[in-house]
């Protein structure tokens, strides 16, 4: 079995951010419906090649297959969809990486 990291690197509009709160708590609620792993954090850049307004969401998954399967139900689910058009005014931009340990097979 193969991890995968799934990391999105989100530029928040800089007055948004209680917005981004409060929609945060409803993807929270879809994606434990559609079998999102619990995995899921998030981290505020303070320093680096990122602007302060970035947010970092990691999800990891078990497998990137079932990273495919959840992630397919989630673009088809209506209310997922509003929620991502409603993200529109508050993420100005998103970036998605998918990352997995190295060596992929421990020596």
């Amino acid at each position: 079995m193969v991890i995968v990291i799934l990391r999105q690197i989100q530029k928040i509009y800089p007055d948004k951010w209680d917005e981004l709160e409060e929609i945060d708590k409803k993807f929270n609620e879809i994606e434990k419906k559609l079998g999102f792993p619990d995995t899921k954090k998030r981290y505020r850049h303070l320093m680096g090649t990122h602007s302060l307004n970035t947010l970092i969401v990691e999800y990891q998954f078990q497998s990137l297959a079932k990273l495919e399967k959840i992630m397919t139900k989630a673009v088809l689910d209506p209310e997922y969809q509003k929620l991502q058009e409603k993200s529109l005014s508050i993420i100005e931009d998103v970036q998605w990486e998918i990352y997995t340990p190295w060596p992929l097979v421990p020596p």
